[in-house]
Formats: C-alpha cells, structure tokens, sequence
C-alpha cells in the first residue's frame, strides 16, 4: 500500500497496541517470500508489547514459521489460500460472493483508503485482510469499524482456518482478540454464512476486479 505523508492522529476508538498488532498480523499474512523471516522476527519483538490473548496466538505462528522450511511453509500458504474456497483471506467475499454487490463494496474500501491519503498498488484488493490490517494500523480507528463490519467473514474465515488445521489459524485468533466479542447479530451472521454460503451470482465484477484476484482460486498478495 502506497502512503502520502501524514501523521498518526490518536484515536480513542481503539487500544494504544492496536497499530502495533495489526501490522504485525498483516505482514504475517503475506505471502512467504524471501522477506519473510524478517517479518517472523520483527512480530516476535512485537509481541511483547501485546497483551495475552493477543501474543499467545502470534507467538504460536512464528514458532511455527521459524521450524518451518521456507518452501514448505510458502507451499502451504498456496495450497490454504488459492485451493481452498472456504479460506477466502477477501473480506468482502464471504458477505456479497462474486456478485455486483462486492463490486461496489470493494469501490467503498478503495475510497475510503483515497481519503486518508492511501493508495493500492497495482496487485493488491482492498479487501485481503493483510491489507485492510496494514491499514488499519496507520488509522486505527477507521481500520477497527472496518475490521468490526467484517467480524462474521473474519469468524468464518478462522473456523475453516482451524478445521484444516492450519497454522494461519492462530493469526486469526489475534485478530479476534483485537475486536469486540461476537454478539447476537454476528452470530447470526455466522451460522447463516456457514449454512448458506455466500451469494454466487457471477456477474458484475469485470470493471473491479482482476480474474486472477478473483476467491476461486483465492491466492494472497505476492
């Protein structure tokens, strides 16, 4: 995410580690690429500073990272992310499927970056959840409503994430450690999610969206 100069304002809304958290579980979400042990090493130092329920989960991650041979950790990433429809890491994707709906909502996270002086670059979509983290560490508060208004794909996306057994997992569990508990609505919202599935007109979406960005497969940013 390309960023003009512009300075952190304090945000009550949200917790002083917040931004701290969320940059760290963005960038472990990324794809494991030659960066990666420096991101491994960097959320480590992180952690410190987090509170349990947080830490635990992102210390559980980067031990497995750093055990992990980084082809094989890189091979997993592909084959839990592009293979595998029900771990969409795109956000909006769990509430509108691959309908004009999501057109429009991923429209709405594009300008709502614009207006806080962020733009994408040319391979990434505003709704992958290391980008909306990476957002929401450097404007907490508008990141968090973010975050919150897509607690039930988050909840649904880390449930698939721990019936497969993935490592990716316990990053999921520190991002929900960073957001209000689920309420009754969200529940809601889950069950119905998970019983149904999301909407699967395939219509709409050519002017927003690149095919190879599209969830089926469901790669992550490179």
């Amino acid at each position: 995410m390309r960023r003009t100069s512009r300075a952190i304002r304090p945000q009550a809304a949200t917790e002083p580690w917040h931004p701290h958290a969320w940059q760290a579980q963005s960038l472990l979400l990324a794809y494991p690429d030659e960066r990666f042990p420096r991101y491994v090493s960097l959320a480590r130092r992180v952690s410190t500073t987090l509170p349990g329920p947080v830490r635990a989960p992102l210390l559980d991650f980067t031990g497995h990272a750093e055990r992990t041979a980084p082809t094989e950790l890189a091979a997993a990433y592909v084959a839990t992310f592009d293979h595998r429809k029900r771990c969409c890491p795109y956000l909006t994707y769990y509430a509108h499927g691959d309908t004009r709906k999501r057109g429009i909502a991923l429209l709405r996270l594009k300008r709502t970056y614009a207006a806080a002086g962020r733009r994408l670059s040319d391979d990434e979509l505003p709704d992958h959840l290391a980008v909306v983290l990476e957002f929401a560490a450097t404007e907490p508060a508008t990141g968090h409503r973010l975050l919150t208004e897509h607690r039930a794909g988050l909840e649904l996306l880390r449930l698939a994430l721990r019936d497969e057994g993935s490592p990716w997992a316990a990053l999921l569990d520190s991002v929900s450690a960073t957001l209000p508990a689920l309420a009754g609505d969200t529940r809601e919202a889950v069950a119905r999610l998970a019983a149904e599935g999301p909407p699967e007109e395939r219509v709409g979406l050519a002017p927003y969206t690149p095919p190879q960005f599209m969830p089926d497969p469901a790669g992550g940013p490179r």
